[in-house]
């Protein structure tokens, strides 16, 4: 029984009779002010429910006010689900704009958008007029599930009504069309409105960020500053994201002075966007230094400061900080993973990325467009293409840049058939290629000598693909002419290219001209250079190689010694190798390791083995500067063949060895691997430069042709 205002007991209450006393309280403010929220009184649904029934008992539910009093207290409850809102909607012999508005903004806070516009439907079909209330909270839900169709549709009808873009509903309008990538709409709205707010603002900021539209989200910030409109943390999120896209550092180091000035780098999310600035920016250091600083760092904010690693090339220390996010018991997201990733395919640990591969099946994480990739990426580059094709046939969904991806990996490893079968495949799937398709599809020609299927290609790009040949691709076909022999060809192409040539171009006929041993057209590579990018100590030494292999010591000695006067100096060979989850860097003749000792003595053994099976060194790529019987010694030092003695010491009988390199392989290592592979009966994956190099049983995947 329900106890009436004139009867509250004065004794000891046990927990039924508060929950009773509770209910006449409530009900008494009701019959003094409808408007009261029974919600200050109503802690639980059992209240609610109690209040409930004694307005249906004594008709006072029957009252509009009482019933929206009820109904808005039920559906603003932080307890329960909106079950009992509903029923109490359902039950209500009078629904008006406002008993609509309570529920449709119950939904959208709830985050159940869907229901939030079904309801506004329904409000329609009820014939019940949508009021200006109504409007901002339906069209926030059209936003969070990017329901375009019935945003523009509620639009019109927020015009018809004649409510105008007052701020409330011009701001859910901007956050929708901008959502929906419709930031050009959305910019309309924003001139449109006389007043706008920092939501206002902030709004169209967001739209820009998640479009990329980086120019606009500065210009726009810039007059948001010019305006005196005040800004907050948001606004700040988003112009240090732009900041970092566009590697606009001075208005990054602005905020950052701003932040300092108003005590805004407590804020941790903040802090974390100014170490991402720093570190896209490529002030690496700057971005770490802040990174020590925090207090508290969550996965976003090692996320950030690996990926800033990994992005600046300073990858061991992006696997460094990666190892001590794990000693801090941090779980790694997928932007980690995708970092990490990046880090270990430059490196070619392989190890470490397969761990982070076995990690994300352990922790189910989806194996999404970016992860996906990033790990065909990264098994690419370390040698294990079929692994590639692995991840690439489990992935449920995939864009250009995976079918890209998969194809510069085929055709960097030696098997450009495939790469050009997976290009046919793509488009019977109706996957549009880039100028980045393009790009592989030319290497793979490249490193297979197809030369008019290369051509062929070429033409296709602009003709049935409407792309414009870049450098880079003129650069695949200087370089798909050139590999074949066919240097005069190439260099007729270069004179007749459109654009002017880079280094990049003049380089690949350069280094044809060494295996061709073409001097004439060599000396013309070298002086383009020289104007070009007088600095790169591989073409001088591209070129006194080109000298040294025709017997023009005396030339070859001359590029040195032009070198030497121009401090310019000789880029050392490095070759890496992992072994058990160790990356080990040798350098030519290097003597550091703790192991040299035993490598050298592995390597005098192998050679002795090699040269059994009838390998002869070639010293024509030993230093100039060493004596004639030291030839032999200084070509047998060169970093690769340290990284191989290393493997052969290090890693048991029929394992794999995997090696990474800066520079390009010589002849004497590639003959010399070739001969190492067939008597060790070990496969040898080198991954230089310009390509990989499988090496079994005495042949190598590129059939000596790199």
């Amino acid at each position: 029984m329900f106890l009436t205002p004139s009867v509250l007991p004065t004794k000891t209450m046990s927990p039924a009779d508060t929950h009773s006393s509770i209910s006449a309280i409530s009900f008494s403010d009701v019959l003094r002010d409808p408007k009261t929220p029974l919600s200050q009184t109503c802690k639980n649904v059992r209240d609610l429910s109690q209040i409930h029934a004694h307005l249906i008992k004594t008709g006072l539910f029957l009252k509009r006010r009482v019933a929206e009093n009820l109904l808005e207290s039920s559906a603003t409850l932080q307890q329960g689900s909106l079950d009992h809102a509903l029923s109490i909607f359902r039950s209500m012999e009078e629904t008006t704009p406002a008993t609509y508005n309570i529920m449709i903004r119950a939904f959208t806070s709830r985050k159940r958008p869907q229901e939030a516009i079904l309801l506004f439907k329904r409000m329609r079909e009820d014939l019940v007029d949508p009021d200006k209330y109504t409007f901002p909270c339906v069209l926030k839900s059209c936003s969070r599930v990017q329901a375009l169709k019935e945003g523009e549709q509620i639009h019109a009808l927020l015009e018809k009504f004649g409510f105008g873009i007052h701020v409330f509903a011009g701001n859910s309008l901007i956050r929708l069309y901008a959502g929906c990538g419709k930031v050009d709409k959305a910019r309309r709205l924003f001139e449109r409105m006389s007043d706008r707010s920092i939501v206002t603002w902030n709004s169209l900021l967001s739209g820009y960020t998640e479009t990329g539209e980086w120019e606009e989200v500065v210009k726009l910030f810039c007059e948001m500053r010019s305006t005196g409109v005040a800004f907050d943390e948001v606004t700040l999120i988003s112009v240090l994201t732009a900041c970092g896209r566009l590697a606009a550092l001075d208005l990054g180091e602005w905020v950052n002075g701003y932040m300092e000035e108003n005590g805004l780098k407590r804020s941790q999310i903040l802090t974390t966007s100014l170490v991402d600035m720093f570190a896209k920016c490529g002030q690496i250091d700057t971005a770490r230094q802040l990174f020590d600083a925090m207090t508290t760092r969550d996965v976003v904010a090692w996320s950030a400061m690996i990926s800033g690693y990994s992005q600046s090339n300073r990858c061991r220390e992006a696997l460094a900080l990666f190892k001590e996010m794990q000693m801090a018991n941090i779980e790694p997201n997928e932007v980690t993973m995708v970092s990490v990733l990046a880090s270990c395919a430059i490196l070619g640990a392989l190890e470490t990325g397969k761990w982070v591969h076995f990690y994300t099946k352990m922790k189910r994480l989806k194996l999404t467009v970016n992860l996906g990739t990033a790990l065909m990426d990264f098994y690419a580059k370390c040698g294990l293409v079929d692994n590639s094709l692995e991840v690439f046939e489990q992935m449920p969904q995939k864009n250009v840049l995976s079918w890209t991806v998969l194809i510069l990996g085929l055709a960097s490893n030696g098997r450009g058939r495939e790469a050009l079968e997976v290009f046919h495949k793509m488009q019977k799937f109706r996957m549009k290629p880039n100028d980045v398709t393009f790009i592989g599809v030319l290497s793979a020609c490249s490193h297979m000598g197809l030369v008019d299927e290369g051509k062929r290609l070429f033409d296709t790009m602009t003709r049935d693909f409407c792309i414009e040949p870049r450098v880079e691709h003129y650069g695949c076909m200087v370089d798909i002419l050139a590999r074949a022999g066919l240097i005069i060809e190439a260099h007729q192409f270069i004179n007749g290219m459109p654009i002017e040539p880079n280094a990049v171009v003049w380089r690949t006929v350069l280094a044809a001209c060494k295996v061709h041993k073409n001097i004439e057209i060599g000396e013309e590579s070298l002086r383009q250079l020289s104007r070009l990018d007088p600095g790169h100590s591989g073409d001088y030494i591209l070129m006194s190689n080109i000298y040294a292999s025709v017997g023009r010591w005396e030339d070859a000695l001359k590029v040195r010694k032009q070198m030497k006067e121009r401090g310019i100096k000789k880029t050392p060979g490095c070759s890496m190798i992992e072994v058990d989850g160790v990356i080990h860097e040798f350098f030519a003749e290097d003597s550091d390791h703790s192991l040299s000792k035993d490598i050298y003595d592995t390597i005098e053994e192998m050679l002795q083995r090699i040269k059994l099976e009838g390998f002869v060194p070639n010293t024509s790529e030993a230093r100039l500067d060493a004596e004639e019987d030291e030839k032999e010694m200084s070509v047998s030092h060169h970093s690769e063949k340290l990284a191989i003695a290393f493997g052969l010491l290090k890693t048991e009988a029929g394992t794999t060895i995997r090696i990474s390199k800066n520079l390009r392989v010589c002849t004497d290592c590639h003959s010399a691997t070739k001969m190492i592979s067939k008597v060790y009966k070990r496969e040898i994956v080198v991954r230089d430069r310009n390509r990989f190099h499988h090496f079994k049983d005495g042949s190598c995947s590129c059939n000596d042709y790199w």
